[in-house]
């Protein structure tokens, strides 16, 4: 991959195209408590962006600057209550009382009858996707969708499932990561934790460096636990505490920018990169890390999710395979999409489960033995 005089990444040699293309949206589910936002799917297998990268809202009010984008996810009396505590002055948009990252388990089929009742093709589509997931999952665990949906999907099934600490983790210069990147790149001062600019690079670097020695921390100690039961326990402690739960997020993104540097850097030297790579830096929004991190990871939680391609990069970033069931894809090539496609042997497998390519929830206690 190479780019033109005005930086932006030129066409591979054998000609592929380099800008993910997209379709129409899908109808919405015409009952149940939840609508379904717009999305858009290209042709190749496995890669789908969403509409103008993320569909954004605004509220009118004087708290826009408070909440940047209702939870599509939640049903209307929540989003309804936890409007009426923002303007009274109570509550937080980032921490609400009682709200579950990841809730309990219920029957996945039971889960399904509620939530699509319709007869449109689109709802019979997404009950067959169940239908076939439940053949290898008994139940579902719903998460929080404040568009960390992914990764918080994602990073649970990782740290539930830990049985070492990876290799990337016990680096000795990974607290030393962030001082290091920002010598190098000037811009990463601009990375924002939360949504929020930090005045002094000293207390930026700082800060990184807690989020990323707080992962190492959690997953080590998911790690020496002695069984499954005893890590779902824990993880679900763990993103309860709001506060951790968001700094693994931070970690996240940051071991996202790092990954996608290399992936970068590699390409201008010439190195072969994987095919993701093209599709991240051909996007006008992101046809360099400075631009991915401005447009993409400062806003990743607050205006928008992670788009198909950054699926890879997460992938990657963790060196996990993600397994999503596509339900939209049911009887397709696409239903069962692996990021990255051809997947390392070596790396552990978490599973997801999506109606569209935006949200992410996770299917719970397998009943049958299950392989890629």
């Amino acid at each position: 991959m190479s780019t033109d005089k005005d930086g932006q990444l030129c066409r591979p040699p054998d000609g592929r195209k380099t800008v993910l293309g997209a379709a129409e949206g899908d109808e919405n589910k015409p009952t149940g408590p939840r609508p379904v936002p717009e999305r858009q799917v290209c042709t190749s297998p496995g890669i789908a962006t969403l509409t103008d990268n993320t569909k954004r809202f605004k509220l009118s009010s004087s708290q826009a600057t408070q909440v940047s984008e209702e939870d599509m996810y939640r049903d209307a009396e929540e989003i309804e209550r936890e409007k009426v505590l923002l303007v009274c002055g109570t509550g937080s948009s980032d921490f609400p009382e009682n709200k579950l990252s990841v809730e309990p388990e219920v029957g996945i089929m039971d889960y399904c009858q509620k939530e699509w009742r319709g007869n449109t093709s689109q709802a019979k589509c997404i009950r067959k996707g169940y239908e076939a997931v439940s053949q290898k999952f008994i139940s579902i665990r719903r998460v929080r969708g404040d568009n960390y949906c992914a990764v918080r999907a994602t990073l649970f099934q990782a740290l539930s499932q830990a049985v070492q600490l990876p290799d990337w983790l016990k680096r000795e210069d990974m607290s030393s990561l962030p001082e290091k990147l920002m010598e190098k790149y000037g811009w990463i001062t601009q990375w924002q934790l939360r949504q929020k600019w930090t005045s002094k690079v000293e207390n930026l670097v700082d800060e990184i460096k807690d989020c990323l020695m707080l992962l190492k921390n959690k997953w080590k100690r998911m790690s020496e636990m002695k069984g499954l039961a005893e890590r779902q326990v824990a993880c679900d402690e763990l993103f309860r505490s709001e506060e951790d739960e968001y700094k693994l997020y931070e970690a996240v993104k940051f071991l996202m920018l790092n990954t996608a540097i290399h992936l970068y850097e590699d390409n201008e030297k010439g190195k072969e990169v994987p095919v993701f790579a093209w599709l991240l830096f051909a996007r006008d929004t992101s046809s360099n890390p400075s631009q991915l991190m401005e447009n993409h990871l400062n806003q990743l939680g607050h205006t928008g999710g992670l788009e198909q391609v950054e699926m890879f990069l997460l992938a990657y970033a963790l060196q996990h395979t993600i397994q999503v069931y596509r339900l939209y894809k049911y009887n397709t090539d696409e239903f069962i999409t692996l990021y990255p496609n051809d997947p390392e042997e070596a790396w552990p497998i978490v599973t997801l489960i999506t109606e569209d390519d935006r949200h992410y929830n996770i299917p719970a206690r397998v009943c049958e033995e299950t392989s890629l």
